[in-house]
């Protein structure tokens, strides 16, 4: 005989979006993830800020096809009643299909072998600078190579922290690891607990922890007000050293991006050793970072004197400031909002969200596939070779329904950069007034 099926509304799944209590909808059906959550590969944060909603096109587009078998057991039994697809979502899911039928999410080229053989090449030629040259120019040349070598493995973590770069799920956690953990001493556990929160809550300002820098930086008006960050637990006090430091950060920018990586190697230490954050592979992921605190320190010792060691690490960070200014890049000139990311306009958010850098292909390598931001805030799981091939297809679909498609230059990303952080850095002056008086500023950027 046939079960009659059971219903609840939207504003019934709305009511399980507590730790503990946490069910989502996936077209149409009912999941309750309250305990999967704790083994969730992308980790609790990513769930639990889409918990409550129907997040179809977020599943889409995180998991391969063999990933739906996993939800069977978790099924409630009910369905949403009310489950609706809008035209925009329909488009990008009969996308994502077409995508999948072309076999895009499995050609991967030969982009992470190059990358490892170019990042393995760079690497001698540093070692061999360092130890094997007296001249203060080849160990400067050499800082410079450390540093696009950090960039190059960096980019090998990202790609392999979305999608299999390697032939199992474990050379791919080795990949993970070395080009993290082993060779830029940021842990790959600590980039997912914050990237994943990043893709899904793209820009929102309280959900979103790539835009909460405060004091140093503020790319609203809103974050004046002392708002809480949901992903840290904590708020973000604008008090009078964020006041300040906000004032002038359109001049502070670049000589905070050339030293950002100091903050990135705290980040990891707080997250591995907190006794309170359930981590991934904590043991390997603290065993990777002692790798790099064991050579990099071994490397440096090896110069000379104390002048030319200061000079060495300032240039390999200020090197690799240019791959943590593009991070900016694709996201500070973007439309920001308050509150949680609402599943259901997932394409609409990550258009509002994201900038892209344009660029000729033979510079593709330069950008590790970043210069394509919404292709991949759309599709994180497409390897990089395949952005450039799917973005006239996102532009007429962002055309077809009236959505922004940014795409700057290098440069005029950089200016569009600095007018917002200048158009804050106004506001923020004006110490007698601590809710600035201008709201035409927040009117363009915001929305939601």
């Amino acid at each position: 005989m046939a079960v009659e099926k059971q219903y609840i509304n939207s504003e019934d799944l709305k009511q399980h979006n507590k730790p503990g209590d946490l069910w989502i909808s996936i077209q149409g059906k009912v999941y309750n993830v309250s305990e999967w959550v704790k083994r969730h590969p992308g980790g609790e944060v990513a769930i639990a800020n889409v918990a409550g909603q129907d997040v179809t096109d977020a599943f889409i587009a995180y998991h391969p096809g063999t990933a739906w078998k996993e939800l069977d057991p978790l099924f409630t039994g009910h369905h949403l009643e009310d489950y609706a697809v809008s035209d925009v979502s329909k488009d990008y899911r009969r996308l994502a299909a077409e995508f999948s039928k072309l076999g895009l999410f499995d050609k991967k080229g030969h982009v992470a072998v190059s990358a490892l053989a170019a990042v393995a090449a760079l690497f001698a030629m540093v070692v061999y600078g360092v130890v094997c040259c007296e001249s203060p120019w080849a160990h400067l040349g050499a800082a410079a190579l450390l540093g696009f070598l950090w960039i190059q493995s960096a980019y090998v973590g990202h790609d392999s922290g979305h999608y299999q770069v390697m032939t199992t799920r474990g050379y791919n956690k080795l990949a993970q690891l070395l080009a993290g953990n082993c060779l830029t001493g940021i842990s790959i556990a600590w980039w997912k607990w914050t990237h994943n929160a990043h893709h899904l809550a793209v820009n929102s300002l309280d959900y979103d922890p790539d835009l909460q820098h405060i004091p140093v930086f503020a790319v609203s008006t809103r974050l004046f007000k002392s708002i809480r960050s949901v992903f840290y637990g904590r708020n973000l006090d604008f008090d009078p050293v964020a006041r300040f430091l906000v004032s002038y950060q359109h001049w502070t920018f670049y000589p905070v991006m050339c030293v950002a990586r100091v903050n990135l190697y705290l980040q990891t230490f707080i997250l591995l050793f907190s006794p309170k954050r359930i981590v991934p592979d904590r043991a390997l992921n603290i065993a990777g970072i002692l790798v790099f605190w064991t050579w990099f320190p071994l490397l440096v010792a090896c110069l000379p004197n104390w002048p030319e060691r200061f000079v060495f690490v300032l240039t390999s960070f200020a090197v690799t400031s240019i791959q943590h200014v593009q991070f900016c890049l694709n996201h500070f000139p973007a439309n920001v909002y308050m509150g949680p990311p609402r599943a259901n306009d997932w394409f609409e958010k990550q258009t509002r969200g994201t900038v892209d850098i344009s660029c000729p292909s033979w510079m593709d390598w330069f950008h590790g596939g970043l210069q394509f931001q919404l292709e991949h805030h759309l599709f994180p799981r497409l390897p990089r070779c395949q952005l450039r091939k799917v973005s006239p297809l996102v532009q007429d679909l962002c055309k077809k329904h009236n959505l922004p498609y940014r795409s700057y230059s290098f440069v005029e990303a950089n200016v569009w950069t600095i007018k917002t952080l200048r158009a804050v850095a106004v506001q923020a002056r004006d110490l007698a007034n601590p809710v600035p008086k201008n709201m035409v500023w927040e009117a363009v950027h915001t929305h939601g």
